[in-house]
């Protein structure tokens, strides 16, 4: 079931690449597809028991044997909620292009080759096919920023790919490591999660660890690792930086949970403080310098460094060893990684609906719009609503999230709780940022804006209701990490 639910949209990809497909039925392709992936993924949920910890769907088949690797996918706690958000996130994505009019057909083949990499990562149990899908994922970012962006669109997209490729050269590094110390030598996820080879060898383990966490920092990204993100979501499409904040960022904070802790327990600990102090410096760096933004794409963009670092703050934690805290950390666990599906569900409405804003008038200069919420009603609420879930309030899976995360955090090391002031921040550049563009009297740009139309207030519209339905029922999503994150937790704990 996992590979037809990761092949099938590369497939679809492939037909639309080779044959003269016209432009409508290229865009349903993409949003019908999605939908049967959406219903693939919900039924492997539905059809998984509830309280397992360990995989689910597992397949495996011989791939390259000389190395010790093989195709092997299975999902688990950890990753079958990143599962689903990468197919609603690709579903809301192909809703919002349905009146994508620039090369519709390669636009859509380009973002379902997009999906297949997004969803094959999540469901990787084999480092080398985690590689192969974490480094397509990069190509086909790449030549969405490149091709269908906007501005400088080609350094920032080369700025994007460098930066990233290098975050996976320095993964492979560790991957590589990781498979040397292990006897015998292999790159099967479960196997290296049993054997932590590098347990006994805290030189050669930090070594390893700093290859993992540099990769995966910038991936996510965390301070000082951040600088590619602001200009590649400010010259990306507005469906790419979708799925970039929607999916691919979280493929960095996802490798913390799947690889580094519980295949390095003893490096991740020592390492804890270091962690949890890029963290904090992310939360509050990302906050401020996102206060300070004109432009709201880049302040949009900017609170995702923020908000992950409240999942870096939560890992990080979690290798605070103290056996009797063990609910602490696992609190901590389960906030990070509902943290990463929150955002990717706030943050992904957020920018399908600023957007619009440059679809409609070529620009995300607050200054130029003001009461836009005469003219756009729709706008205006959607956004209200996305806001106030960005920041945490309750009602909202961000507030679910970044409560455990928070609890977690400070009963293991009460001095987190300066990144409190984060929170207090976003809330202050969130309102503000409502201020200028939607209250007061309609002027500027905001003159004669005609309001969402369906394909624009549908995706964010079932992006923002999710959120929703999390905030105020989190059991579904709670039930089914709380497992794996106490199996994180104890693997730490080696």
């Amino acid at each position: 079931m996992l590979s037809v639910i990761v092949f099938l949209p590369l497939a679809v990809a492939l037909v639309l690449a080779v044959a003269p497909v016209p432009a409508a039925p290229s865009r349903w392709a993409w949003l019908t597809t999605s939908v049967v992936v959406l219903g693939l993924v919900a039924g492997v949920w539905v059809g998984r028991d509830p309280g397992a910890s360990g995989l689910t769907a597992e397949a495996q088949v011989p791939w390259i044997p000389s190395v010790g690797s093989s195709y092997h996918v299975g999902v688990d706690g950890l990753s079958l909620p990143l599962l689903a958000l990468t197919a609603v996130v690709f579903v809301a994505a192909a809703i919002h292009s349905m009146r994508q009019d620039d090369r519709p057909r390669p636009h859509a083949a380009l973002f379902l080759f997009l999906e297949s990499t997004c969803l094959g990562l999540f469901v990787a149990q084999d480092l080398i096919l985690f590689f192969v899908f974490f480094d397509l994922s990069i190509v086909g970012m790449y030549f969405a920023i490149s091709r269908w962006g906007h501005g400088d669109r080609e350094r920032s997209a080369l700025t994007f790919f460098l930066y990233t490729f290098l975050g996976s050269l320095a993964l492979l590094g560790g991957f590589i490591g990781l498979a040397v110390y292990a006897q015998p030598h292999t790159f099967d996820i479960p196997g290296l999660v049993a054997a932590a080879p590098l347990q006994g060898h805290p030189v050669a383990g930090g070594f390893v660890l700093g290859a993992l966490l540099l990769g995966l920092a910038i991936k996510t990204p965390t301070v000082p690792f951040h600088t590619w993100l602001p200009p590649a979501h400010t010259d990306a499409p507005t469906v790419g930086s979708v799925v970039l904040a929607g999916v691919l960022l979280k493929m960095g904070t996802y490798g913390f949970v799947r690889v580094a802790m519980p295949m390095l327990p003893g490096s991740w600990r020592a390492w804890s403080w270091a962690i949890i102090a890029v963290g904090v410096v992310s939360v509050l760096y990302g906050a401020l310098v996102a206060l300070a933004q004109s432009d709201l794409k880049r302040m949009v963009a900017y609170t995702s460094v923020n908000h992950m670092g409240y999942v870096v703050l939560g890992v990080g934690a979690a290798g605070l060893f103290a056996p009797s805290d063990a609910a602490a950390r696992e609190a901590a666990v389960n906030g990070a990684v509902t943290q990463m599906v929150s955002h990717g569900l706030i943050t992904g409405a957020l920018f399908l609906l600023v957007g619009v804003l440059h679809e409609r008038r070529g620009t995300y200069a607050m200054d130029a719009y003001g009461g836009l919420a005469g003219p756009a009603p729709r706008l205006a609420t959607l956004f209200a609503l996305a806001a106030f879930a960005s920041l945490g309030l309750p009602g909202f899976s961000g507030f679910i999230a970044e409560f455990q995360v928070f609890t977690g955090s400070i009963a293991l090391a009460p001095a987190t709780a300066v990144a409190l002031l984060g929170i207090i921040v976003t809330a202050a550049l969130f309102l503000r940022a409502l201020q200028r563009v939607f209250t007061g009297p309609t002027t500027g740009k905001a003159q004669g804006f005609t309001d969402l139309h369906t394909h624009e207030w549908l995706p964010a519209g079932l992006l923002v209701a999710l959120a929703v339905v999390i905030g105020i029922a989190p059991r579904v999503v709670l039930d089914t990490i709380a497992p794996a994150a106490r199996s994180v937790v104890e693997l730490v704990s080696r």
